[in-house]
């Protein structure tokens, strides 16, 4: 069993307006399959088809307040309510006692001391690297969890080598706006394949985007739909690579925003979790938040929550 989960942030599910919700006019027939043929809507509901579980999950978790990246991200990489814990929703960096949460239960670091091999699969440009060894820049709560395990963050080089992905999927953003022309060029579905391939290194690998939540604040509507599209063609490859017996793939998020583009603010909404693979239904019982999404891949991977 091993689980790879793609993470994308500020996603929701929402109404099904063409003025302000992507999802709702966006050509994507494979995140279709896998919610029965439905988009991605707050009126799809629980889905499950003959590949795939599709559950509206919960990123409030009780506490009042807009879910945030910092805390709702930590909630969903420890298992624990940490909005709750900490009072509030906070974000978009954790906040000093979020980090203090992270570095102790961290599901990376909690994988590895068991012996298993977890690794976040994106990487990171040398500019925002160096930031972060030097304290000039928070992690998010996505990579702190994924920096206590006591990994390195993947670099340039991992994606020259094609060890690791962007968090764009492709280099292409790399290349035009960082500059950098020595590296490999792929497409979309290409880099589904490559998710599915460097994912069998590992019992548990995970990749984080970014762009879903950047357009939700101060994006357009064209934007959010080419993104959704992109993701498509990624879900493409990713899924004719894998096999469903190998393991399971989680597509998930932190809060709501891209769904709603009429406010840049994010919102109240559920979030998508999308479960792939031949226990799905398994992994899927009982998953109602995002506190659910660590003990649902402890009963995977080592057998009990």
């Amino acid at each position: 069993m091993r689980i790879l989960t793609l993470f994308l942030d500020g996603i929701g599910l929402g109404d099904d307006d063409p003025e302000s919700n992507p999802f709702a006019i966006a050509d994507t027939p494979v995140m279709r399959s896998l919610a029965n043929g439905n988009r991605w809507l707050a009126a799809t509901g629980c889905q499950r088809s003959e590949r795939s579980v599709f559950i509206p999950t919960d990123p409030r978790l009780g506490v009042p307040g807009r879910p945030q990246s910092g805390s709702g991200q930590a909630s969903l990489l420890t298992g624990l309510n940490v909005p709750k814990l900490i009072g509030r929703h906070y974000g978009p960096k954790p906040e000093a006692t979020t980090r203090e949460i992270i570095a102790r239960h961290s599901y990376f670091k909690r994988l590895a001391r068991r012996g298993l091999s977890a690794r976040h699969l994106t990487a990171y440009p040398a500019g925002l690297l160096a930031d972060f060894a030097r304290g000039k820049t928070l992690r998010s709560s996505v990579q702190q969890a994924a920096f206590e395990s006591g990994a390195l963050h993947f670099s340039l080089d991992d994606v020259i080598a094609r060890r690791a992905l962007t968090a764009e999927w492709t280099t292409d953003s790399w290349r035009r706006h960082l500059k950098i022309d020595c590296l490999p060029d792929y497409s979309p579905c290409d880099a589904g394949r490559m998710l599915a391939q460097l994912s069998r290194s590992y019992d548990f690998a995970f990749h984080s985007h970014w762009l879903t939540d950047r357009i939700g604040h101060r994006g357009t509507l064209a934007r959010g739909v080419e993104i959704l599209e992109r993701f498509d063609q990624v879900l493409l490859g990713l899924l004719d690579e894998w096999r469903d017996d190998e393991g399971l793939i989680v597509i998930t998020s932190d809060h709501g925003n891209m769904e709603d583009l009429s406010t840049r603010r994010h919102t109240m909404n559920d979030v998508p979790t999308v479960v792939i693979g031949t226990r799905a239904p398994e992994y899927a019982a009982g998953y109602r938040s995002l506190t659910d999404f660590v003990p649902a891949c402890d009963r995977m991977l080592v057998g009990k929550a």
